[in-house]
Order: structure tokens, then sequence, then C-alpha cells
């Protein structure tokens, strides 16, 4: 791997460079990687501004919602000046201030089985920072179909989940909810609230992830769903199985194409 770094860029970089574990060859992987993130939302905006810090080259970020006040309490990509713009070009804007070695593409259209393989296809990791149903088992399916790396992210209330799929080498989303919950059974963070820093714990360790997987160092959550009670400050980590009759990625699998939910979860569109 041929390292050509400016000036300013050994400075910026310097505490990861001296890093074993990353050093000279780890950063120009970084600076290569693309990664998008599903959402400028409440997990997005902290993963996003720690992966474009971090010097990750080439951000995809999908938002097809504008900010609204009610998103300055924890979706930190955003100032009251956005108030109205759009989610993913405030969320550029943000970003390419912080990091101009980094290139963000933003998607203002909502995610769809229709376009969603073609968006995603060039993208090495997957972020899911959704904050609904439909999108989430959407953004599953779709990885699993294209064998993309997926961080998996949900909050609520006081408590938040990540884990890492790994098509076909550990269990995907469906394997540990196959079906989404049926409609008005679990309320949306709008509807039973959200503690604002939780976004942050998550979507930093999303991020982390991430790192790791372009890296190539470390631990993932692969099997693993990692817990986090903030009342509590509590961490628990549980073993995830792959399920052998998984509709998407076993070898039952029945679902051979991508699926709309949004009629199905009663998601108004």
């Amino acid at each position: 791997m041929s390292l050509s770094f400016t000036e300013e860029q050994i400075e910026r970089y310097s505490r990861h460079i001296i890093l074993p574990e990353v050093g000279g060859k780890g950063q120009q992987k970084l600076l290569n990687a693309r990664v998008f993130l599903v959402g400028a939302g409440g997990l997005g905006s902290p993963a996003a501004f720690y992966l474009a810090a971090a010097g990750v080259g080439k951000i995809g970020i999908a938002d097809g919602d504008c900010v609204d006040y009610s998103n300055l309490q924890r979706q930190i990509l955003h100032s009251a000046k956005d108030v109205g713009r759009s989610k993913a070009i405030s969320a550029k804007e943000t970003l390419e201030a912080l990091n101009p070695d980094v290139e963000v593409i933003p998607y203002t259209e909502r995610l769809t089985s229709g376009n969603i393989l073609d968006i995603i296809k060039d993208y090495d990791v997957i972020l899911d920072g959704a904050d609904n149903f439909p999108t989430r088992y959407l953004v599953n399916d779709a990885c699993v179909f294209l064998r993309k790396p997926l961080s998996h992210g949900s909050i609520f209330r006081f408590e938040g989940q990540v884990t890492t799929i790994l098509p076909f080498d550990g269990p995907c989303y469906r394997c540990l909810y196959e079906e989404p919950p049926p409609p008005g059974l679990v309320p949306s963070c709008k509807e039973a609230g959200v503690l604002g820093i939780l976004a942050g714990v998550i979507g930093t360790l999303q991020a982390t992830e991430a790192i790791k997987l372009i890296l190539g160092k470390g631990q993932l959550l692969k099997g693993k769903l990692l817990i986090y009670d903030s009342l509590n400050m509590e961490f628990k980590k549980v073993n995830v199985r792959k399920n052998p009759n998984c509709p998407v990625c076993s070898d039952k699998a029945t679902i051979k194409e991508l699926i709309d939910y949004e009629e199905f979860c009663q998601i108004n569109t």
C-alpha cells in the first residue's frame, strides 16, 4: 500500500498513526474506506462525526427528513440554524467542515426496495441508525443479499443495543427478530421518549465497530448483542445464534427479494 500523507494529515491523524494497531497503513485504509450511514439522526449523528474525524474517506448518508427542534436534543450534526433543512444536506456541511479530507454523499430520498441495492453496493460497511422497523428490515435484507458488513444500533427510552452483522458468517437481524412487530405494539421515540445522551453512546459504539471492520482489528460484536442500560450504568453482552430457519440468511431462506414493510407497520411515508 502506497502511503502519501500531507503534513496536515500527518498532524491531524498523528494519534492514530502512533497506535501500533493503526499506524500509517491503517490510516490509509480509513482514508480509502467507504461507509454508508442510514439516518442522520440520533445514532447517525455521533457515528458520522467520529467516522469523519477518523478520516473515513467517503461517507454516504441517507435521510429523507428535515431538521426540527425536537431533533436538537440528541441529533448533534444539526443546529438551530438548520431547522427546516434536509438532514442529509446539513450533515454533509457539518462533516466536511470538520474534515476536508472526507467526501460526504447526501441521499435525500427515502430508502426503498427499489433503490437501496444500487445505493449501497459500492460501500464497504453499512451503519444502520434507522428509527423505524421497516427500514431496519430493509437494510438487513439488502446487506445479506450483497454480503455487506452491517453495524446495527437501536435506542429506546434509557436502553440501547448494538450488534455487528457479517452476512452468512453469523446471525443477521432477522435471526434475532424474524418479523417486524405488529403495528402499535412498540411505541416510537416520539411516543415514548429517549434520553438524548443515549444516542451518543450507541452511535459511537457503532462507529467503533465500523472502524474495527475497516482496520481488521479487534473482536467484533459478531454473534453478540451489547445491551446498555443508562439508568443503572450497566453493559450486558449476550450471545446470539444463527437461526437455522432464518427466512433470509439460512439454507431454508424464503425471502428472495426485498420487501417494503411500511404498509404492514403502518408507517406514513
